[in-house]
């Protein structure tokens, strides 16, 4: 299966496009580039989840996708449409018709009910869903004649998402929808969002900091930092084959360790080391080695491995986080599954190893996976 460089099958119709997008703010001295040169596509249908810390460009790039804003350089197209070609009058046509925006604040009217502020979106399209349908797939039928303060925040979301899709439009934007509910609500809301998103079938762009989240909902994932994107992918291929050091430090947890690669081997402190087939053909090198705490293994006997002394143990039922340092002065967070009877104790000396099929090489300056062959990236 041939993948592009934006992690797609090759020969998908991109019915998104934004190519070599730059934004900056301020001139001379106090200028900031916010975006630098972005090319992304995204497929009909498909659910995209910009992710990345404050700062990152992701907001900024969704409000130039919806016509808030514009570029400086660089051009989006939707459905064959260059969007910056429009004249304002027009533009504002296209937004009001062709795309939907969910945001953190509801923005509800609040003397109208529920199927009224939902009308509110659909007077301004001709392709407009069913109102009672798209009111029975959220949850919120039996809610229909409640005006909003009557509702809980989830509801309220669901009010606001079901505005922004009753106009049935091309492409749905949502930026931070879930920051205002609490931890049970955004689980609940995540769930929602996916469903109804797969059910209605719109292409969808969702902006969010939030690595779990992104995970749940996303079909695939552009990972940005500094106006960069780093790394788009699948949740998956993102998780277990991050392109870079940040990638691979931003989603989920890991350990950083610095080891050297000779001849297809890692080896790190201790002389501990393991053959890995993707790196026969990599030079020798220092590399910093990207190790999540669920793939260390704790040994108790033996003498290979890396030699540490067990910090901490923290028993959460299925699991059991340990911290551990190393001889050599690092620190390491583990996951293992919790077994029968009494686990490892502070101070118990045991020895590391890896599982060498799940770890990820970096070259020493982060920027580059050895792992992630031209193989690989063909798969």
């Amino acid at each position: 299966m041939f993948m592009n460089d934006n992690g797609l099958q090759g020969g998908k119709e991109m019915f998104l496009e934004i190519k070599d997008l730059k934004k900056g703010f301020g001139s001379g001295d106090s200028r900031t580039e916010v975006l630098r040169g972005i090319d992304f596509s995204v497929e009909k249908g498909e659910f995209c989840v910009l992710l990345g810390p404050s700062g990152s460009g992701k907001s900024t790039l969704l409000n130039i996708i919806g016509g808030i804003d514009e570029p400086d350089e660089g051009y989006i197209s939707i459905d064959g449409e260059k969007t910056g070609d429009m004249k304002e009058k027009a533009l504002t046509l296209y937004r009001r018709k062709h795309l939907g925006y969910v945001f953190q604040m509801y923005n509800l009217i609040p003397n109208l009910n529920v199927k009224e502020n939902i009308e509110v979106g659909a007077y301004l399209s001709d392709k407009a869903l069913d109102i009672d349908e798209l009111l029975h797939t959220l949850g919120l039928y039996e809610h229909r004649h409640k005006l909003p303060n009557q509702l809980s925040g989830g509801q309220q979301q669901r009010i606001a998402l079901a505005r922004a899709l009753v106009i049935s439009p091309d492409v749905l934007l949502m930026d931070e929808p879930l920051s205002n509910l609490d931890a049970k609500l955004r689980v609940e809301m995540r769930s929602v969002i996916r469903h109804t998103q797969k059910s209605v079938g719109i292409t969808t762009v969702y902006v969010t900091h939030d690595q779990e989240e992104a995970m749940a909902i996303s079909d695939r994932i552009a990972v940005m930092k500094d106006g960069v994107i780093q790394h788009v992918g699948t949740p998956r291929d993102i998780y277990q084959r991050p392109k870079n050091v940040f990638v691979a430090t931003f989603i989920g947890r890991t350990n950083i360790v610095n080891a050297h690669v000779k001849g297809g081997v890692i080896t790190f402190a201790d002389g501990y080391h393991e053959h890995i087939d993707a790196l026969d053909k990599a030079a020798e090198q220092e590399v910093r080695c990207s190790i999540r705490p669920e793939e260390f293994i704790i040994c108790k006997d033996g003498t290979e491995g890396i030699h540490g002394t067990v910090q901490e143990c923290t028993y959460l039922g299925l699991n059991t986080h340990y911290t551990i340092d190393t001889d050599q002065g690092d620190s390491v967070e583990i996951v293992e599954e919790s077994s029968i009877g009494e686990g490892l104790k502070k101070g118990e000396k045991v020895l590391l190893k890896v599982k060498k099929e799940k770890i990820n090489v970096f070259t020493k300056d982060g920027d580059t996976n050895l792992i992630r062959s031209d193989a690989y990236e063909k798969q």
